[in-house]
C-alpha cells in the first residue's frame, strides 16, 4: 500500500481576478476550493492513475472536515490525526501574475505527534510512505528524520519531496526516491545548476550517497533520472503553462503509480515527466487521459 504524508495540509482557495488593484475593491472572476498540500496532491494523482493510497497527516476544524469529505468523495482513503486547531487556508490569486499567500498552520501537540508516529509504526516492508511538503513551525525540525527512522526500522520504503534542510537530513537514511528541482539540487551542494549537464554529476553523487532513485526537474529544460544502473535524460512536452501548483507532486505520483503497475523504471520516468507537464498545462491536477495525450512528446535518452 502507498501512504502519503502531509504534515501541514491546507484548504486552497483559488481566486481569479482580471486586474488586481491594491488598496481598492476587487471582484472575482471565478473562485474554487480544493484540498491542498503536497502529499494530498500525490494521493489525488495516484487515484487518477487508478492506484490506491491512504492519506496521513493532521486535519482540524471546518477546513479539515472539508478536505476529508472531499477526499472521501473521490475515493481516496484517509487516516488523519484530528487536531484542535483549524487546518490552514492558502490563497492562490490568479491575475496578471500568479500570487500565493500561504498561512502558517495550526499548532500540533506532543500527543498529536505521538498518534501520527504510531500510525507509521504499523507500516510494513510491503508499504511505501511518501513524505511531501513543509513542516509546521509548531513541530520539531527533525520530524522527517524521526518518521524515516521509523520506516527504516520497519523496512518500509520511503519517498521524500521536500527542500533545503528537510531533504538534506533524510539522505543518510537511503530514501527510495527524492525529486529535487534544479534549484534545490544546487542548494544541496552549494552550487548553481542551470541545465541538464550541470545536474548530471550531482545527481550521480546523490546515488553514491545512498539515494536509490533521483528525479531532478529543470522546468522547460527537461528532467533527469538517476539510479545505480542508469542515467536517463528527458525533454518536456510543449503546451500552454497555466499553473505550476502540483506539477512536482504529479511527477512523484506518475513515477510511483507507473512503477507499481509495470516495474519498468524508464516507463515510470516517462509517465512522471508527462504527468508533471499535464498538471502544469491544467488549472488543476492531471488525469491519466491528459498524461497519455502528452506521452508521445516525451523522448528519453540514456547517458
Amino acid at each position: 500500500m502507498i501512504y502519503t504524508m502531509t504534515l501541514n495540509p491546507s484548504l486552497d482557495y483559488i481566486v481569479e481576478v482580471d486586474n488586481v488593484a491594491l488598496g481598492q475593491l476587487n471582484r472575482t472572476k471565478s473562485e474554487a476550493k480544493f484540498p491542498g498540500g503536497k502529499g494530498i496532491n500525490v494521493s489525488q494523482v495516484l487515484k487518477n492513475f487508478d492506484v490506491n493510497s491512504k492519506a496521513l497527516g493532521f486535519l482540524g476544524g471546518f477546513t479539515g472536515a472539508f478536505i476529508e469529505e472531499y477526499l472521501k468523495s473521490i475515493d481516496v482513503e484517509t487516516d488523519f490525526v484530528h487536531i484542535k486547531g483549524d487546518t490552514r487556508i492558502n490563497i492562490k490569486l490568479r491575475s496578471e501574475k500568479e500570487t500565493e499567500i500561504n498561512a502558517k498552520g495550526p499548532d500540533v501537540t506532543f500527543d498529536d505527534l505521538a498518534k501520527l508516529k504510531d500510525k507509521v509504526k504499523k507500516l510494513t516492508k510491503e508499504d511505501v510512505l511518501i513524505l511531501a511538503g513543509s513542516i509546521p513551525s509548531s513541530m520539531p525540525e527533525n520530524m522527517y528524520e524521526e518518521l524515516v527512522e521509523i520506516c527504516a526500522g520497519n523496512g518500509t520504503k520511503f519517498v521524500v519531496d521536500a527542500e533545503g534542510d528537510l531533504l538534506k537530513r533524510i539522505l543518510p537514511f537511503n530514501p527510495f526516491l527524492i525529486k529535487p528541482n534544479h534549484h534545490e539540487l544546487g542548494d544541496l551542494f552549494n552550487t548553481q545548476i542551470d541545465n541538464i549537464e550541470d545536474a548530471i554529476p550531482f545527481g550521480r553523487k546523490l546515488v553514491k550517497m545512498g539515494v536509490q532513485n533521483v528525479i531532478v526537474s529543470l522546468a522547460d529544460k527537461g528532467a533527469v533520472f538517476f539510479n545505480k544502473d542508469c542515467t536517463l535524460v528527458s525533454n518536456v512536452p510543449k503546451g500552454e503553462m497555466k499553473s505550476s501548483v502540483g506539477a512536482g507532486d504529479s511527477m512523484v505520483a506518475g513515477f510511483m503509480a507507473t512503477l507499481e503497475k509495470t516495474g519498468d523504471i524508464e516507463e515510470a520516468f516517462k509517465y512522471s515527466v508527462a504527468a508533471g507537464s499535464a498538471t502544469a498545462f491544467s488549472l488543476g491536477l492531471c488525469n491519466l487521459e491528459k498524461v497519455e495525450q502528452l506521452l508521445h512528446q516525451v523522448k528519453i535518452e540514456k547517458r
